[in-house]
């Protein structure tokens, strides 16, 4: 624990470390601010991905809000249409969250008209999940925002950065889970060069 009257950097003694190079574009400028300061390697990446995420879907925050949406219905509603016919409990298994917690959720995009339910045919206590036309096209809508924001990123990079970028989203994923998100990208891919739902 630091001393109490130690002084935490703040962003002009990062740059004042880094030199007359550093800005908020310069990355090697960042780097060598945070080493000037003993800050442990990655934090600025960390940061990064803090800030990133941040825009990525902040940006549709407002769309959101106007339906009286949040993110966890975005989460839903993207799943489900990228996966029509999601049973409820890979739903949950894939979002990580209560059943509480989706079923508020998945009464809102039911009874607002994005989202149905449907009892499995073969299993009839599974409840299939299937977005509506409205569920598509909001879900459709929202999703070209998000590609817009990640191309114009990928275009900045530089040639080759997608492949790095996928190996890198990849690698963020816990082991154990790797399997499954695969299968569930490809079962998408399936269904898309079908014709069949996906976003």
């Amino acid at each position: 624990m630091p001393p109490s009257n130690a002084v935490s950097p703040t962003v002009d003694t990062l740059v004042d470390a880094a030199g007359s190079q550093a800005s908020p574009v310069n990355s090697a400028g960042v780097a060598r601010a945070a080493a000037a300061v003993g800050e442990p390697p990655l934090t600025e990446v960390i940061e990064l991905l803090f800030f990133a995420y941040r825009d990525f879907t902040g940006e549709i925050d407002e769309r959101l809000e106007s339906l009286g949406f949040g993110r966890a219905h975005h989460r839903v509603l993207y799943f489900v249409s990228r996966h029509p016919g999601l049973p409820v409990a890979e739903l949950l298994d894939i979002l990580k969250i209560t059943k509480q917690s989706l079923a508020r959720v998945l009464k809102q995009l039911v009874d607002t008209g994005y989202v149905v339910q449907e009892t499995g045919q073969l299993d009839r206590r599974q409840r299939l999940l299937y977005p509506t036309a409205a569920g598509e096209a909001l879900a459709r809508d929202l999703t070209d925002l998000q590609i817009t924001r990640v191309a114009g990123a990928l275009k900045e990079a530089g040639a080759g950065s997608e492949e790095i970028v996928r190996g890198f989203l990849k690698g963020m994923v816990s082991a154990t889970e790797r399997r499954h998100v695969d299968d569930l990208l490809f079962a998408a891919a399936v269904r898309r060069s079908a014709g069949v739902g996906g976003t």
